[in-house]
């Protein structure tokens, strides 16, 4: 069984930036494409940045290409999200999730995921 356990996030003022970090049990992390989703309140679950095993190949969603870096540590098994000038409308709960393929996880359909992490930007 994986475990997703996501940390760093918290109430940041509109500019500021957060880093988010998502560390996974087991031993299929280096196989795993994974990748963070948010949920703002009352709104559906939306796509954020996925990236490869290899962390070679990395995909986001076209609103925050600039702004958002997703990044990975095979040795240390954590996946990383790092959040530049961020907005209120980036306020959501931010999960991490993984899967075997890249393009099906950037689908939403993930094998695994965690609890997610509330991040919250005041203006």
């Amino acid at each position: 069984q994986v475990q997703l356990v996501e940390s760093g996030g918290g109430l940041v003022q509109a500019g500021g930036s957060l880093r988010l970090s998502c560390v996974a049990s087991g031993r299929i992390f280096s196989s795993y494409a994974m990748g963070w989703f948010r949920q703002a309140p009352g709104k559906e679950r939306e796509f954020v940045a996925v990236i490869s095993g290899s962390g070679s190949s990395r995909m986001y969603a076209e609103s925050l290409k600039g702004r958002f870096t997703i990044s990975r540590d095979n040795a240390k098994n954590t996946v990383y999200l790092q959040m530049n000038s961020l907005k209120p409308e980036d306020t959501a709960v931010y999960y991490c999730a993984a899967g075997p393929i890249l393009l099906r996880l950037r689908l939403g359909d993930m094998e695994y995921r965690g609890e997610g992490t509330l991040v919250t930007v005041s203006s």
